[in-house]
């Protein structure tokens, strides 16, 4: 296995927008498949909360992997842009309607 940097983190969905949610990555479109690989991301996974609508979204990064380049990505920025209407996004003011993160903090791991 390469060694690699596991990333959690939370953001948040609006309401009524759960469908919606997962068809948009279910179509997820293939430029930004590409901008991931090349960011060092083999492995990521969303998971919903349904009570909170919270997602809970946790990444596999290759070591040494350019992934603080990802946010710089043109697509990743029209990505943003796209799902703003569905998710929380930084009161920062920045343009790129970045969604909002909570970095999660790993209290457990277990490798069988």
């Amino acid at each position: 296995m390469m060694a690699h940097t596991t990333k959690a983190f939370r953001m948040q969905l609006k309401p009524g927008t759960v469908d919606e949610y997962k068809r948009r990555h279910d179509e997820l479109w293939p430029d930004l498949a590409q901008a991931l690989r090349d960011a060092g991301i083999f492995d990521y996974s969303i998971f919903l909360d349904e009570e909170t609508l919270a997602l809970f979204a946790v990444l596999k990064i290759a070591d040494g992997a350019p992934i603080a380049e990802l946010p710089k990505q043109s697509v990743m920025a029209h990505w943003w842009d796209y799902m703003a209407d569905l998710m929380e996004v930084e009161p920062d003011g920045d343009p790129r309607n970045r969604p909002r993160e909570w970095p999660l903090r790993q209290v457990f791991y277990f490798k069988g």
